[in-house]
């Protein structure tokens, strides 16, 4: 084994014993730059976890020449408070994920009707704090994923996912994000938050989760994405 591999398990060791003491928040983030990182990087998020400050960490991790995963910067913790502002009392969810993305969970409280892929006008104003936000992070990119409740068939579940997605992504288009920073895809009834066993619950699995990320490297290959569908559920 060469210094380097030897170096690598070290600090995994290292990571791994630190996150014990560590808040969930603060595992999420070093574990999750421990999982898509070299081993520098790992130990600048463990480092700036404990320190309070990410961006210490991810600087601590770039001088030691590690790439590659996702970064939880001063942008992205400064996006998450203002969304956490700006969604209060919506029954809008925002976190932090353990890979470092900034997670959004809209459900259809303030997104969308049954068999409807329109937006409601209670999720302006979420969307253009979100756009803010990614604008000013250009870094930044940004996937959407549709989701629906158990009401009807995959056949109609799984284009209707697919159009709440794109419904989101060309609202935060007309905000002036670039589209291509966007990738879109839809699941249709298969990954319920919640059982689907009443009202309150289907509304709960009617949403969109929107995932902002800022990658560390910027040569990224773009995920496939699905399309939105031209025909729209009639009901």
């Amino acid at each position: 084994m060469d210094n380097k591999s030897i170096l690598s398990v070290i600090m995994l060791v290292f990571i791994l014993a630190g996150c014990a003491s560590m808040s969930e928040s603060q595992q999420g983030t070093a574990k999750g730059t421990a999982m898509g990182t070299g081993a520098g990087a790992a130990v600048g998020a463990i480092i700036g976890a404990i320190a309070g400050d990410p961006a210490l960490g991810a600087g601590i991790g770039a001088g030691v020449g590690a790439v590659g995963g996702y970064i939880w910067s001063n942008r992205m913790e400064e996006q998450k408070k203002k969304m956490e502002v700006a969604t209060e009392g919506t029954k809008v969810s925002v976190t932090q994920t353990a890979d470092n993305q900034l997670k959004l969970n809209v459900p259809s409280d303030i997104s969308f009707d049954t068999g409807q892929s329109t937006i409601k006008p209670e999720m302006h104003p979420v969307l253009n704090s979100l756009a803010k936000g990614i604008i000013s992070n250009p870094n930044s990119q940004v996937t959407i994923i549709g989701y629906t409740d158990d009401t009807g068939n995959d056949s109609i579940n799984n284009p209707l996912s697919v159009n709440r997605a794109a419904s989101t992504r060309a609202y935060l288009a007309s905000q002036g994000i670039a589209i291509n920073r966007i990738s879109i895809d839809g699941r249709g009834a298969s990954e319920p938050v919640v059982a689907n066993t009443s009202p309150e619950n289907r509304a709960k699995n009617r949403r969109v989760e929107i995932f902002v990320k800022e990658p560390q490297s910027q040569q990224q290959t773009q995920p496939q994405e699905q399309q939105p569908y031209i025909q729209k559920p009639a009901y």
